[in-house]
């Protein structure tokens, strides 16, 4: 997987409705419903409940992160 691939698909589904999973540890999962915000050259927003939350591209490639398109 290329970043420059995912960065594109995030910049052409701003402003949908995502679901962020974030793997943490102790295998805990944080679930985040929300609307692909903003971008930026490292990382990209979700607006939750009014709230901005910043994730990393890097994290996708990873496996820390996941992104579901609603």
């Amino acid at each position: 997987m290329n970043i420059n691939l995912i960065k594109d698909d995030i910049e052409k589904k701003l402003n949908k409705k995502v679901i962020i999973s974030v793997y943490g540890l102790r295998n805990r999962i944080n679930r985040y419903e929300g609307i692909i915000y903003k971008t930026y050259p490292n990382l990209f927003t979700v607006l939750v409940n009014d709230e901005e939350k910043s994730f990393n591209y890097r994290d996708i490639i990873t496996g820390e992160v996941k992104i579901k398109y609603l």
